[in-house]
């Protein structure tokens, strides 16, 4: 055979071939992004996130994510963590608001990774990936919830359990919910009305909550919460404006999306920062 259609069969055989367990490579920056096919990890150069001195009304949430988040990072034991509860509460602000403050305090120390719903199914896929890498990682998955029909949830329970493979101890699992029991209401109840042994049906499903070592709940704010919110965007970003009509003002954008929480702040100061022409 001819030496170089030989060498050209070698390199298509080589760009089939999966790579090596302990290749992949996480040192090019903090954050990732899970994409299955083909399996790899796509850099973010700057992650999208707030300072964690700016998170108000989660004080005890904070404190808790927080703490597990050093722990991992530091080389000890830690607890997988559900974030659960209301919309716009600041659940994944707080999860990346603690994955930067684990490394201002261990630099380096934690590779935030991000798997989007859609390829939970692909979870396992990544953790053997992500078997010979050498830095901690927390996978993060956003608004993580399951549908009628839907056995992804086994995937991650498997994960989660550890299963035969057993969940490397240099990986944790974070994710968000809007949901308790990531299953919808209705899901659960049907099982109930129509298993053949409804009791055991309905705990499989509710059971994949318990997985989690932590599972913190967020709710909506009251209004002296949201003040203290935007008062604190407002003064780390320097908006010269009196606290009277900072309130004013938001109380009013507050009656437009109907709720007080910390996407709507967030939302009123950027409003305001652009009608005030300064630059966030």
């Amino acid at each position: 055979m001819d030496d170089r259609l030989l060498e050209r069969l070698v390199a298509a055989l080589e760009r089939m071939s999966p790579p090596p367990a302990n290749g992949v490579d996480l040192s090019g920056a903090d954050g990732f992004v899970w994409e299955p096919s083909p399996p790899s990890l796509m850099a973010v150069p700057a992650i999208s996130r707030v300072a964690i001195s700016l998170l108000k009304g989660v004080d005890l949430q904070k404190k808790i994510l927080v703490e597990n988040t050093m722990r991992f990072a530091a080389g000890l034991p830690a607890n997988n963590a559900m974030l659960w509860g209301a919309r716009g509460t600041g659940k994944s602000s707080l999860v990346k608001a603690a994955h930067a403050a684990a490394n201002e305090q261990y630099p380096g120390a934690l590779a935030l990774i991000e798997i989007h719903r859609e390829d939970i199914s692909t979870l396992p896929e990544l953790l053997r990936l992500l078997r010979g890498a050498e830095r901690r990682c927390l996978i993060f998955c956003d608004d993580l919830s399951f549908e009628r029909e839907d056995a992804d949830y086994k995937a991650l329970k498997s994960v989660l359990d550890g299963g035969i493979e057993g969940r490397p101890a240099h990986v944790l699992f974070y994710a968000t919910s809007n949901r308790r029991h990531l299953m919808p209401r209705d899901m659960i109840d049907n099982e109930r009305q129509t298993g053949i042994n409804p009791g055991e049906a309905v705990e499989e499903k509710v059971s994949l909550s318990d997985r989690f070592g932590l599972w913190v709940g967020f709710h909506n704010c009251d209004q002296d919460t949201f003040f203290a919110m935007i008062e604190g965007y407002a003064a780390e970003f320097g908006l010269d404006i009196s606290v009277e009509k900072l309130h004013a003002e938001a109380v009013a954008w507050s009656r437009t999306r109907g709720a007080m929480s910390g996407r709507v702040a967030w939302q009123f100061i950027q409003d305001l920062a652009g009608r005030m022409g300064v630059s966030l």
